[in-house]
């Protein structure tokens, strides 16, 4: 479903076609300003009307790439856990099985409880992450514990799916997901500065122009007039 401040956008761009063929009815409406032209405000709510398409292309490209990522994530914590659980019974030095049961912490995450008591009468303090949990960072943690793996030669395991190869080709599947959800993301933002600009940018957006195609009919016809009763019951509204 469509956030309100998405309707929003889609709604100002409805209204401009709305009052743009209101206008079209006045025998006076000849503006001496070019952008609010019947022709020009035809044309701004053609590019307008592709502009929201584009936005929300853009965002299904997003939300279709991070339920990508979040499917190619769904097992790395449990296939950490298993490696762990392999390397105890490798008789590995101390060291290197901390380094590695440190990079499995990080990439399971966990909480840290605060010291500080609550005040009396207060909720006590929310526990705070002490893991780095973003996509990127665990994605990150898994390479380094893969590059370790990679200096044990007594890392053979039998499972097919605990295999170094087969790991690294997993962790490259992890990269790629979180740098398409990245990619979609920018292009998304792009998509939302372009028609922020064609919508609200100050002077020359849909916005301002509305509110001149207004100005002019009540110049031409009055503040009491019907025509411009018609025209300022429209309304536009300034989401930047």
């Amino acid at each position: 479903m469509s956030s309100t401040s998405e309707v929003g956008h889609a709604k100002n761009v409805a209204n401009l076609q709305k009052i743009t063929q209101q206008v079209t009815t006045y025998s006076l409406y000849n503006p001496p300003v070019e952008n609010i032209t019947v022709a020009n405000l035809q044309a701004l709510y053609t590019t307008a009307a592709a502009k929201l398409t584009e936005v929300e292309d853009k965002r299904n490209a997003n939300k279709n790439a991070i339920i990508t990522r979040q499917t190619a994530f769904e097992n790395l914590k449990s296939t950490c856990t298993k490696i762990v659980n392999l390397l105890e019974i490798l008789g590995l030095p101390q060291g290197t099985l901390d380094q590695a049961k440190s990079l499995n912490r990080s990439i399971q995450g966990g909480t840290k409880k605060t010291t500080i008591p609550p005040e009396e009468g207060k909720e006590a303090p929310k526990t705070t992450s002490t893991s780095r949990q973003s996509f990127t960072q665990q994605a990150e943690n898994f390479g380094i514990l893969l590059q370790l793996l990679a200096t044990l030669p007594s890392y053979t395991p039998n499972e097919e799916d605990l295999k170094l190869d087969n790991l690294t080709t997993y962790h490259a599947s992890l990269m790629s997901a979180t740098q398409a959800v990245d990619q979609t993301e920018a292009e998304l933002n792009t998509k939302l500065i372009e028609r922020d600009k064609i919508l609200y940018v100050e002077g020359t957006g849909l916005y301002t122009i509305a509110q001149n195609i207004k100005k002019y009919v009540k110049s031409l016809y009055g503040a009491t007039s019907p025509e411009y009763t018609n025209v300022s019951a429209i309304e536009f509204t300034n989401r930047k």
